[in-house]
């Protein structure tokens, strides 16, 4: 129990540092507010409750059923012969009731070294009222979002493997209304891909064996996303994320693991007008802007801040996890993410649980925003997941 303790007290000691460095930050550049801006974000929604309940990090953490959104490369090091899973986030719960994303996901082992997965995500955008104006009738429509991939991953050394994602995504954000106002403005369609890595290495520790990971994983590298005409075309989310992870032993039954992502969009800067800028020299930066190429976005976007160096440093998103396993049955976990005010200001802890059996595991993650603007502020997220073995073993009887 002390080593729990003292543990513990450096870790969230290590985060009230990150926290107060990036107040400090902030507070010098109060006044500039310069988002990144990108189309279809509920691709950089955390879908499951694993990685949800310990402040949205998964790139290095131990394979699991969750880990296609993560690092899909973790697949190559999972034991057992395949699995599902199945995740639910409530989303604006404590506005409406009916925006929600399903997450459905699924890998299989075809060797030793080589894993294929796959998963479906769907966003509802709950029923939208149309109306072209106050003496027209209403359309009433279901906007959504959904993504489709599939995956392959390999083991390429003896703690290596890395892994190449298909994506298809689809966006109709009118949900199939006809809108005469909106004829130009079609369902919009994009294709990309995601390349991850994944290092895995057993410890050694006084009290036994750990693990000691890393991850990255690069996602959305693809097309731009267009609603019909070069008006209405969005970059994807491109996201770097890179992740550390180490699971120490605290004796045969008793494990903490503790886990750090970063997060960097790859995306394009949008221009902010100087103040001696003329109106037609601005628009034409903007216009330069919406039309350039998304894959030289991702090299441009490590130096193109309006604000410089000290700009591209606060596009960096950080989460901390922890996550307490009893005989790798019962696990209790907490993070914390942190975005920059003048990128979002997304900021929250996180809290959450799970249990797992042979045949399937079930976790549950309750987010807390610190910031006050967090969409999923006080909601339960929910995952479960099964593994084919188990099921084999349950028929089998």
């Amino acid at each position: 129990m002390k080593k729990i303790s003292i543990f513990l007290i450096a870790i969230f000691s290590l985060t009230n540092i990150f926290a107060q460095a990036s107040l400090e930050d902030d507070e010098r550049d109060v006044n500039v507010f310069n988002p990144i801006t990108t189309g279809v974000p509920f691709l950089s929604i955390a879908p499951d409750a694993r990685g949800g309940a310990m402040g949205d990090v998964g790139a290095a953490t131990s394979p699991d059923a969750y880990s296609q959104y993560w690092n899909p490369s973790k697949y190559a090091f999972i034991d057992g012969a395949g699995g599902v899973s199945l995740s639910y986030t409530p989303w604006l719960r404590k506005i409406v009731k009916d925006i929600d994303l399903a997450y459905l996901s699924g890998y299989y082992k075809i060797a030793d070294i080589q894993t294929v997965s796959a998963s479906l995500r769907y966003f509802s955008l709950g029923e939208v009222i149309i109306r072209k104006d106050a003496y027209t009738d209403a359309i009433r429509t279901k906007p959504y979002d959904l993504a489709v991939d599939a995956s392959y991953a390999r083991i390429l050394a003896e703690n290596f493997s890395m892994g190449v994602t298909l994506r298809f995504i689809y966006s109709d954000l009118l949900g199939g209304a006809p809108v005469e106002e909106a004829e130009s403005l079609t369902p919009g369609a994009a294709v990309a891909a995601d390349i991850s890595a994944f290092y895995s290495s057993p410890v050694v520790f006084p009290e036994g064996e750990g693990f000691a990971r890393g991850g990255l994983n690069i996602s959305n590298i693809g097309s731009k996303l267009s609603y019909g005409d070069d008006l209405n075309m969005a970059f994807l989310p491109t996201n770097m994320r890179l992740g550390g992870s180490l699971t120490y032993p605290l004796d045969l039954y008793n494990k903490l693991s503790v886990n750090l992502d970063l997060n960097k969009l790859l995306v394009p800067s949008r221009p902010v007008k100087g103040e001696d800028e003329s109106d037609n020299d601005y628009e034409a930066r903007l216009i330069e802007y919406n039309n350039s190429d998304p894959i030289a976005g991702i090299f441009t976007s490590f130096s193109d801040a309006p604000g410089g160096f000290s700009e591209e440093l606060q596009e960096i998103m950080w989460s901390l996890g922890l996550e307490y396993a009893y005989n790798n049955q019962f696990f209790a976990r907490a993070g914390y993410f942190n975005e920059s005010a003048n990128k979002g200001n997304r900021k929250y802890a996180t809290i959450g649980a799970g249990f797992k059996l042979n045949v399937f595991s079930l976790d549950v993650a309750y987010v807390v925003s610190v910031a006050q603007n967090n969409p999923l502020d006080q909601t339960l997220r929910f995952s479960l997941a099964f593994t084919l073995d188990g099921i084999k073993q349950l028929t089998a009887r």
